[in-house]
């Protein structure tokens, strides 16, 4: 099993397929193995890079840095593997490692990817009302609630056990993870100059499409696809939508080498 030492913590990765770089990021309720379907889908055509973030899966965090260790875990990361550019496909929690990233070192990154995640956004003044407004309706859903969509939930009650039994490998949930990370306003991560696509379930109840629109709305050429009966994991409840408009916008933002 692959591991990066991190001083006294040590970070688990795996390699799949061959082809462009692409890393994934994992959100607070997955790790490396809830991209199985990514996995399966892509690895014939990118190189796959998955990892489980400090504190979560096979990865530990002895100095208890969490999420302020993450962005500087991934350049590591990416030294170690001898990767100097790749894709970035984020999912929720993610997608604060995903932007710090692109904004600190923009050349590094050829393709932008954030699905279902806001936790990167300081929010605008003309946004803040709505956030607040999300967070008060969703303080009492069950784990559940909060990361599937109620289609999801209904139609494939197996599945949503799936989803819980591999974040019951992590040591972190949303409660208890520390650290910080810098936060981002759209106009901000626009200057980075890097092709973003953003990807949000119908059924999003933390990042509502509409919340995810306006913040799209404000990096310059971004685009956004918008998937219907998914939640707020939809890479893991409609894999097929997800991997088929996912990875054609990453086919077309090819650079040559």
């Amino acid at each position: 099993m692959p591991y990066l030492s991190l001083d006294a913590s040590r970070l688990y990765y795996e390699t799949h397929g061959s082809g462009r770089p692409v890393v994934l990021l994992h959100g607070v309720g997955g790790n490396h193995a809830s991209w199985f379907h990514q996995i399966e889908a892509w690895s014939a055509r990118f190189q796959l890079i998955v990892f489980d973030a400090r504190g979560f899966g096979n990865s530990t965090d002895v100095e208890g840095h969490g999420r302020s260790a993450f962005t500087g875990d991934l350049v590591r990361l990416l030294d170690h593997l001898g990767i100097a550019r790749a894709a970035l496909v984020a999912q929720s929690m993610g997608g604060g490692t995903a932007v710090d990233f692109t904004c600190r070192f923009p050349e590094r990154v050829e393709a932008l990817v954030l699905a279902d995640t806001l936790v990167w956004l300081d929010a605008p003044p003309d946004m803040s009302a709505a956030f607040a407004a999300v967070q008060a309706r969703t303080e009492d859903l069950s784990q559940l609630e909060r990361v599937l969509g109620a289609t999801f939930r209904a139609e494939r009650p197996a599945a949503s056990e799936l989803y819980l039994q591999i974040a019951s490998f992590n040591h972190y949930v949303f409660r208890t993870l520390t650290g910080v990370q810098t936060r981002y306003r759209p106009q901000q991560l626009a200057q980075a100059a890097v092709p973003t696509l953003f990807v949000v379930g119908e059924e999003d109840v933390l990042f509502p499409p509409e919340l995810v629109a306006q913040a799209a709305a404000g990096v310059r050429g971004a685009r956004i696809e918008r998937l219907p009966r998914a939640g707020h994991s939809a890479y893991f409840e409609s894999p097929q939508r997800f991997n088929d408009a996912v990875g054609a916008w990453l086919d077309a933002r090819a650079l040559p080498r």
